[in-house]
Parts: structure tokens; sequence; C-alpha cells
């Protein structure tokens, strides 16, 4: 029997163009609140997050004109000159409201404390001396030097954070500047995570012959909780068609996403291509990258007759790695309501030589180095996984692309994918 020809590879860009517009399509499709539904949570608990609705300030920030530091409230027409000494008539701390600033007179004034009438400067203390006849000031002040203006922050009714942004810790603060107690944000993806292999133990078990330690389970838990997604762990599939089929229908009802990694080659023991086309549909296997060309993408069917999302990852520990952050990662981007993000690639300089193009599009571990160039692990094998570790980004080199030491390539940092950042968004 003539063996069939092998299956053209995909290239990345093609299979991110087509997962960008059939998941875009699904989450515009569903009915109002199914995947991308919304709740109010405290904004004291909302970091990672991704915010639903605009959030608008119903007030100024500062709410007042306040004093940027300790020093004295004064009139600038008091002190036409240096050294002039003005009588203190007044204190202010933070929180408290002060009179009228009279000519002639100063207000011993805190950080932070409301500006209070008559005051148009505030001169620091290093700037003064405290006299039994008063305060003398050094300097001549600028008119409202050292006062935060009201509003100069943030200004009543002024969109402070917009839709779909990831909450960072200093975007909580903002939320809490204008008095935001709750926030309106997306349900978070849910995700199963799936391994599969008769030869997996996990750790602290004991290693029977043939068998491995199972690092993707905690590789894959670890990268889908740093995309701010909820993770189920669904355990160990055995390599059997019958059973795959029945875990993957069980984890379809309760979840947006299924993600496996291994079992998705070409291999007698290798199960989830054909349980995928039973339960759902298959839409392309395999791609033109390195590492990461044993993929799949399909949808597993509920009984409902909606699909969940369906990720089958190579075994190997780094291409699980690379495909999840390559492919996953921007999917889970959009069904979380921050939108399809890509990564950025910047120019930097190799400091090492990659004198063998591959045809396929290439991912290699890199590192900054303390001269501003990138080092290259040396050994950028797939099963690898200490590579990952030791790399803080990757080199996206083209199909039949070569590296010479000095030639400017392009880096993508790992936080462009596990953190939000300056990223592309596409809608």
């Amino acid at each position: 029997m003539t063996k069939p020809a092998p299956k053209p590879l995909l290239p990345l860009d093609e299979a991110l163009a087509s997962l960008h517009a059939v998941v875009y399509a699904h989450v515009a499709g569903q009915p109002a609140g199914h995947v991308l539904q919304s709740e109010q949570v405290d904004s004291f608990d909302a970091l990672g997050r991704v915010l639903a609705h605009k959030l608008v300030s119903g007030v100024n920030v500062p709410p007042a004109d306040n004093s940027a530091m300790d020093g004295y409230a004064v009139r600038c027409a008091d002190l036409p000159s240096e050294g002039v000494v003005l009588p203190q008539a007044q204190r202010i701390a933070a929180g408290q409201v002060g009179a009228v600033v009279a000519p002639g007179t100063c207000a011993r004034i805190f950080t932070g404390a409301p500006v209070p009438p008559g005051a148009d400067a505030v001169i620091m203390q290093e700037q003064t001396d405290v006299t039994p006849e008063g305060v003398r000031f050094a300097v001549v002040p600028k008119l409202g030097q050292n006062i935060r203006r009201c509003g100069e922050d943030i200004g009543s009714g002024q969109v402070v954070l917009r839709d779909g942004v990831r909450l960072t810790p200093a975007a909580l603060g903002v939320a809490a500047s204008v008095g935001a107690d709750t926030l309106s944000v997306y349900r978070r993806p849910r995700v199963a995570v799936l391994t599969t292999g008769n030869e997996l133990v996990m750790p602290g078990k004991p290693l029977p012959p043939g068998a491995i330690y199972n690092s993707n389970r905690h590789t894959l838990r670890g990268l889908i909780q740093a995309t701010g997604a909820d993770h189920a762990d669904l355990g160990i599939v055995p390599d059997d068609l019958a059973t795959t089929r029945a875990r993957l229908r069980e984890a379809a009802e309760q979840h947006d996403v299924i993600v496996t990694s291994g079992g998705v080659s070409v291999g007698e023991e290798d199960h989830l291509k054909a349980a995928v086309e039973a339960e759902g549909e298959l839409h392309f296997w395999p791609l033109a990258i390195k590492p990461g060309k044993p993929f799949v993408y399909g949808r597993i069917r509920r009984t409902d007759g909606s699909h969940a999302f369906y990720f089958g990852l190579p075994g190997n520990p780094v291409a699980s790695f690379v495909t999840f952050l390559l492919l996953v990662r921007p999917v889970l981007g959009l069904l979380s309501g921050e939108g399809w993000k890509l990564p950025v690639a910047t120019p930097a300089r190799a400091d090492f030589e990659w004198p063998k193009a591959d045809k396929r599009r290439e991912f290699i571990r890199v590192r900054r180095n303390a001269e501003g160039g990138l080092s290259l692990y040396p050994n950028q094998g797939s099963g690898v996984l200490t590579s990952a570790v030791w790399a803080d980004g990757l080199v996206d080199l083209a199909p039949g692309m070569t590296v010479k030491s000095g030639d400017a390539v392009p880096y993508v940092p790992l936080t462009e994918w596990l953190q939000p950042a300056a990223s592309q968004r596409q809608d």
C-alpha cells in the first residue's frame, strides 16, 4: 500500500490568522455574556483581571490645590526679596483645611495638605530658618511653586482606564484614587489541562524503568496562571483512544479551552489527533516552526451543540512551552477581553553564531548579557527545559536565516507573553 504524502507544514502567520478569525467569530457570535461575561469584583482584589467597562472619574485628583512638600504657604507679594521674615499664623497638616492666609503672614504646611486661601506658593522648609521673630525665607518664590493643582492628575469626567486593559498594580491605584470600590471585569477563561502518556509519573512518586516525571503538567499550569485564566488540572490521560475521547468530552462541558501535551504526533500510541476528529473538528496540523512542529488546533463538541477550543501541544517540554506562547496565549487574551495580542520584536545584537539555516521558522532561546547583546543557550534541543529557565527571550529566525556574531536579530522578551506589555491589539 502506498504511504500517503506528508501533509504540508502550515506557516505560523497563517495559523495565527486562522485562529484569530475563528476565535473572534466565536466570541462575536455568542449570546451576550456567554463567553465574555462580566462581573463586579472588589477593586482591592482585581489584580490581573481585564476591565470590561471603561472607568470614568467622578472626582478631581487631587481634589484641591495641595502642597507638594513640607514647608510654608505664602503670598508671593509678601516676599519681594530674600531674607524677609514673616510670622507663622497657622499650622496645616494633611487632612486639615486652613484659614485664609492674611497679608504679611505665612502658614506652616505639610505634604498633601490643602493650600489655604490667599496663599499662591509653597516654600520648602529647607529654604527657611525659624527665628524668634518668625520664619526667615532665603528665596523669592515663584507664583504657584510647589503646589499640586486641583485635577492636574485626573479631571472629573475623564476616562482613566479603558475597557480591555489588564489591571496592573498602578491601575488599581488609579481606580482607588477616583473612589472606585468595585470594578466590572470579564470572567476569566476556563482552561482545562490534560497530559497524555503511559510513561508519565508525577513528582514525589517512584520512577519506574522507562518512565519520566511529568514536567509539562507543571509548566502548563504556570503558563495558564500567568495569563490570568482559571486553570483546572484534569490529570494524566493513558494512551488509549476510547479513554482519550471520553476525557475530552468531559473537559469540554465545563471549560472554554482544553490544552493537552503529547500524543499529537504520528506514532501508533498517539491518539489525540484521532480523538479530536471524532469528538469535534481538526483545523490544522502540523506547523512550520521549530520547536513545535506537531501541533493540533480544533474544537470539541458539547452536548448543547456549542464547542470548546482545543490545543494539542507537543510532548517535548520546550516545544510545548513555545507553542503555548505563540498560539495559545493570544487566544486566551481574546477570550479574556484584552484583545488579540501579538508579541513585539525589537532588534538586538547577536553575540553568537547560528550558521545552519532551517526550512522552518525557528525560535531560539537567548538571554541579554552584560554587554547589551544576546547570548545563546548552548543546547537548543526541544527537550532541554533548562534553556527556557535560563532564557529571558526568544530570537525569531525566519526560514533560511543564519546569524553571524554582531548581526541584528529580532528579539522578543518573554514578558511580551507572560505579563501585560506594549503589544499589538486587533479586534
